[in-house]
């Protein structure tokens, strides 16, 4: 981003009260996430098998155990 572009976004953010600052920041950060991308799954290809059958067991049981319970505090 220029220095102009920069400095004009940041200008107009300062004349906003702090709550629409706040959204401000969280639709940037929404829009940062939209613009990543993960690994083509081409380059991963290479690596399908490459983890031990029993770490993948362990792997599953972790999952089973702990990812199918829901935490309220987790908000």
């Amino acid at each position: 981003m220029s220095n102009a572009l920069q400095s004009a976004v940041l200008e107009q953010m300062e004349t906003l009260p702090e709550e629409l600052q706040q959204r401000v920041l969280e639709y940037v950060q929404a829009l940062q996430a939209l613009a990543r991308q993960g690994v083509p799954g081409a380059r991963l290809l290479p690596l399908a098998g490459t983890i031990a059958p029993d770490d993948l067991v362990l792997m599953r049981q972790a999952i089973e155990e702990e990812c199918e319970r829901v935490d309220a505090s987790d908000r």
